[in-house]
Formats: structure tokens, C-alpha cells, sequence
């Protein structure tokens, strides 16, 4: 890698022109990393919802040509000057969110927002000087939420790049850049139900699964899967689910169902579909006194949340989170470990795997709901 270091390198990558469009496998040249930058070759990615939602730009400020992708591993090539916690050849995870360290954000315990890195889905290009890092032809293409890793090399903050560790196989800890510890840490940093705690999860996606989970190594006693689709409830059983609501089949709210089969609500709520509706739903069907409900997926620009003051006033509580409470540098590397300790299960959130040239395929499956994560290997 030290040949290329300081170099533009030319690379396929996947480059949306516009939105709703199937993307197009194009050679483009990618920047050397800036000041404060890495530039990682990546490896595998994993479609996640969040990329189809910005492809489509329903309600969403579009911004094209643009790589997508967030969620994936790879090796770093090259760091740019003053990057210190990276080195070429290590293995990392970019994340869609970042950790300066020196804000006032990072430094709390409360949050892992930053407030220079927290997630931007406008920006598009490098903060450092304004520019992208791509280009085909002369034609600058837009960066993806500081990640962009639909393509075989990418150029990234370096306060968005985890340092893996390197037995860690990279096939699998491609999901905790994302989906996992979006889902997990929901439940386990946000939620934080007890022992014996029922817990609903709205939506039974990659991340509502991984809420799930996140609620079975907790020891919930019930877990309460909420989806549109019943095909979902038999995958979701490998997560814990025991039982399974779907909205469509009954004649009352479904926070009024729930409160129903749990004597009042239940103790914990995470809601992972985006549609305000289940938001409103997950907060109302938690128990009065004690009940935490929260948010996890990206709602439409315009969505409103509403219920009435009484909800809270009863002792409910209503959290949000991004990225599942996690700091990127410096938590990871302990969702890793742990996984290494076989503390943590990965391997069940891929279900399809598809080579790079065939990126739309997966696009097609998180269409039709099919599976849980599409594994998309870069090398051919």
C-alpha cells in the first residue's frame, strides 16, 4: 500500500447519478487522504436501509452524483497529516458518525454526538477544505454521510474511523459499523431493561433484530416483534422474539394490543421502522410509572410526534438515540472483542451475500423485504 500513499488512485466504485436509479459501476479517482483524513480500502460492505432512504431522497434533500454506503470494513491505505490513532495496514470500520475527542460532546459521558462529526446527511463533501475526494472525468462526485463506502477506496475523517482488531475477520464485524450497534445499544446503553422486563421492538429490519438481541442477552422474559410482514416472525425467533404483532390484523391501535397482552404495557419499547406513527405507538404501549420508549430509525423531514401530555405525566420517558449510544474510537473495539469472546453473535444478520458488480441485487432484496443484511464483497 505504501506504493499508492500520497497518490490518486483509480478504482470502481458505485456512483448514483440520481435518485431511484440503479447505480453504476464506474472507474473514478479517489484523492489522497487531506490533513486529518484516512483514506481505507474497503473490503465488504452491507446494504442498510438508510442508504435505500437517501437513494430515494423521498422527503429528503437530494444530492447527486453520490457514492452511498456506511456500513462496511476495509484496511486503511494512507492517513493524511496529524492522524496518530491509525497507521496503513490496519484494519477499521468506518463509521457514520465520528468522535473528535476534543469537544465537549466527547468528552461527556452523556452522549456520543460530536460536534464536529455528529452525522451530516446534507454534507458532501471533506470538512478540512470544502472538496470532494472523487471524481471521474474531472467531475467531482458527492460524499455519503462522511463514509461513501460503495467504493474500493474512500476518504474519511479520521475521527470516523475505528481501528479493528486484526484477528477480527472483517466479513463479520462489517455490521457493527452500523446496524448492530444502532440496534443493540438502543437497547442495551439507552433502554437498559432488566431482568425479566418485557420489551417491545417496532420493526424486525437488521436493527430492530439487533435491538432484539440486544433485549435477549438483557433477559427479557417476552419480547414483543412488531412488523408488517409475518414472514419476519419465524427469522426473528433466532433473536429472541416470542412473540409477534402485526398491526394490520387487528381493529384498535396496536399500543392498545400490546398494553393488552402485557397488563398494562410493557416495561421497554424500541422503535426501528422510522414511520411516526409506530414512534407515537412504541411510547404509548410502555407501562405507566416506569416505561422507556425509544426512537432509534430516521423519521420523514416533515413528521411530527404527538400524544398527549398525560403519556409522560404518568411517568413514561421518551429517549432518542444515534448509533446506539456508542462512541466510534472508543467503543468499538470493545463490541469487537467482544464478539471475539464469543459474547456477541454476528454471523446470523447476513443472509444474502452478492459481489460488487452485482450492488443493485441488493438494493432489490431491501426492497422486497427479503433477508436482514446483504453482504457485498468489493473483491471479485
Amino acid at each position: 500500500m505504501s506504493a499508492t500513499a500520497g497518490k490518486v488512485i483509480k478504482c470502481r466504485a458505485a456512483v448514483a447519478w440520481e435518485p431511484e436509479k440503479p447505480l453504476s459501476i464506474e472507474n473514478i479517482e479517489v484523492a489522497p487522504p487531506g490533513k486529518g483524513e484516512v483514506r481505507l480500502k474497503i473490503l465488504f460492505n452491507s446494504l442498510c436501509r438508510t442508504d435505500v432512504y437517501w437513494w430515494d431522497v423521498k422527503g429528503q434533500n437530494p444530492l447527486f452524483p453520490r457514492i452511498l454506503g456506511h456500513e462496511a470494513s476495509g484496511i486503511v491505505e494512507s492517513v493524511g497529516e496529524g492522524v496518530t490513532h491509525l497507521k496503513p495496514g490496519d484494519h477499521a470500520l468506518p463509521i457514520f458518525t465520528g468522535e473528535c475527542g476534543e469537544c465537549k460532546y466527547c468528552k461527556s459521558e452523556e452522549s456520543n454526538l460530536c460536534e464536529v462529526l455528529r452525522i451530516n446527511s446534507d454534507r458532501g463533501v471533506m470538512l478540512s477544505d470544502g472538496k470532494t475526494r472523487f471524481s471521474k472525468n474531472g467531475q467531482p462526485i458527492y460524499h455519503f454521510l462522511g463514509t461513501s463506502t460503495f467504493s474500493e477506496y474512500t476518504v474519511l475523517h479520521a475521527g470516523c474511523v475505528a481501528k479493528d482488531h486484526p484477528a477480527a475477520p472483517l466479513d463479520k464485524v462489517c455490521v457493527v459499523s452500523c446496524g448492530f450497534c444502532t440496534g443493540f445499544g438502543a437497547t442495551v446503553n439507552v433502554a437498559k431493561p432488566k431482568p425479566n422486563d418485557t420489551v417491545a421492538v417496532f420493526g424486525l429490519g437488521a436493527v430492530g433484530l439487533a435491538a432484539c438481541e440486544g433485549a435477549r442477552v438483557s433477559g427479557a422474559s417476552r419480547i414483543i416483534g412488531v412488523d408488517l410482514l409475518p414472514s419476519r416472525f419465524e427469522q426473528a425467533k433466532q433473536f429472541g422474539v416470542t412473540e409477534f404483532v402485526n398491526p394490520k390484523e387487528h381493529n384498535k391501535p396496536v399500543q392498545e394490543v400490546i398494553a393488552e397482552m402485557t397488563d398494562g404495557g410493557v416495561d421497554r419499547a424500541i422503535e426501528c421502522t422510522g414511520n411516526i406513527q409506530a414512534s407515537i405507538s412504541a411510547l404509548e404501549c410502555t407501562h405507566d410509572g416506569w416505561g422507556v420508549a425509544v426512537l432509534v430509525s430516521v423519521p420523514k423531514k416533515d413528521a411530527e410526534f404527538k400524544t398527549h401530555p398525560m403519556k409522560f405525566m404518568e411517568g413514561r420517558t421518551l429517549k432518542g438515540t444515534f448509533y446506539g449510544h456508542y462512541k466510534p474510537r472508543t467503543d468499538i473495539p470493545f463490541v469487537v472483542e467482544k464478539y471475539l469472546n464469543k459474547e456477541l453473535e454476528l454471523d446470523k444478520f447476513i443472509t444474502h451475500t452478492v459481489p460488487f458488480s452485482e450492488i443493485n441485487k441488493a438494493f432489490d432484496l431491501m426492497l422486497r423485504g427479503e433477508g436482514i443484511r446483504c453482504f457485498i464483497c468489493m473483491e471479485e
